[in-house]
């Protein structure tokens, strides 16, 4: 595969570039270079910008209010928005209820929500592990009752990514109990507003409230929340779950977090008095990382090629073999920076993460996240679908196995 650019996407790079250029706030950015905090406010920001622009949804076809860019150019556009330094998009609206709401959904919830999580309204989580529901999801025991016009809900999820800022939830319940597990379960959308629903924090090893559980107590929802047909949840949610894992190689942010590996480590230690990337054995590390994100950019490219030919046939199995490299090199990524910022990164201080922080450091500014973002990141390799679960996937529908 050529990955140099035809003269219309060298055309295409520079017309992002100058929009980046002119657009994206500086402060918003020096966040983002810097791993300081991004607030829901840093987020939405950046989301209404793009939509101004008319580049809200870089992934959605054009009938339903995206770009209409190829596989390509959404590559290309992500790449550049992750080297400038903007903020990760929000997956759980754009990438993960909206295609399935566009491809199982009915009219008038595609007139309802689509517009609504274009414009940055909107902020979706995700409703889906549970407490001995995790990479066995077809376990789930959060219910469902039709009541007249209403289901009535009661149970938990756990792992609630963002859950504290979000205005819906997307959830996977029970509807059935005839049959295999996954025959009997729904896919719902919840106002997080309703009465019954308590969201409870969840913080993690480095100290951030990014996760949380999410309890549901005879909440009521209406039945035209109801995404497809009833029971027929399980394939709605293996469809979510590929675009959920391909977004998870994460091509474009790791690209942007090995230069910066790379300025870190060029940086002299105080404990050698010379740069770590004068030793062989990192400049190894270092060297098999960057190989492994150059195979996973051109498998990336073929897979987003493929499902672009065929958006509703879905991605299957190939999405786990994304997940699970992308993980990787992002956990190798984050463990490498680690070890480039040496002693400065031993003591974490959350609050030297808050933009216009001047009180004590422990090291050099650029160690400050090293640490926490280290420990937040072990958690790749268990959402989405744990790597464990996603080999089975692929010796199963791959190998045969």
């Amino acid at each position: 595969m050529d990955l140099n650019d035809t003269p219309e996407q060298a055309a295409f790079r520079r017309e992002v570039r100058a929009f980046l250029s002119a657009e994206l706030p500086p402060a918003l950015s020096h966040k983002v270079q810097n791993r300081l905090r991004l607030g829901k406010e840093d987020t939405i920001l950046w989301q209404r910008v793009l939509h101004k622009r008319g580049w809200g949804a870089p992934s959605w076809p054009k009938a339903f209010g995206g770009t209409g860019w190829n596989p390509i150019e959404q590559h290309i556009f992500e790449e550049e928005a992750a080297d400038a330094g903007a903020p990760r998009q929000l997956d759980f609206g754009l990438r993960m209820v909206a295609p399935v709401i566009m491809a199982f959904g009915n009219k008038a919830q595609q007139e309802r929500f689509l517009p609504r999580i274009l414009s940055g309204e909107d902020w979706w989580c995700q409703g889906y592990s549970e407490p001995g529901a995790g990479s066995d999801l077809a376990s789930l025991r959060t219910r469902a009752e039709r009541k007249g016009g209403h289901y009535v809900v009661n149970g938990q999820k756990a792992w609630t990514t963002l859950g504290q800022h979000a205005d819906w939830i997307f959830c996977l319940v029970r509807t059935g109990t005839e049959g295999k597990p996954q025959e009997g379960i729904s896919f719902l959308l919840i106002d997080m507003k309703s009465k019954g629903v308590t969201v409870r924090p969840t913080i993690m090893l480095d100290g951030e409230h990014e996760v949380n559980e999410t309890y549901f107590d005879d909440v009521e929802v209406p039945v035209e929340n109801l995404v497809g047909e009833e029971n027929r949840g399980w394939t709605y949610a293996k469809f979510l779950l590929g675009h959920e894992r391909t977004g998870l190689a994460n091509v474009g942010q790791w690209k942007r977090l090995l230069k910066r590996l790379e300025q870190v480590a060029r940086r002299e230690t105080a404990s050698s008095g010379r740069p770590l990337i004068e030793d062989a054995r990192f400049r190894d590390k270092l060297a098999q990382v960057k190989i492994e994100l150059l195979a996973l950019e051109m498998t990336l490219l073929r897979v987003l090629s493929a499902e672009a030919k065929d958006p509703k046939k879905g991605l299957g199995p190939v999405a786990s073999v994304l997940k699970i490299k992308g993980t990787e090199i992002g956990q190798a990524i984050f463990e490498l920076t680690l070890q480039a910022c040496g002693h400065d990164a031993l003591a974490y201080l959350p609050e030297a993460l808050e933009p216009g922080y001047s009180g004590m450091r422990v090291g050099a500014e650029h160690a400050a996240a090293a640490a926490g973002d280290y420990f937040n990141m072990r958690k790749l390799s268990i959402f989405g679908g744990s790597n464990e679960i996603q080999r089975n996937i692929i010796s199963q529908m791959l190998l045969g196995l």
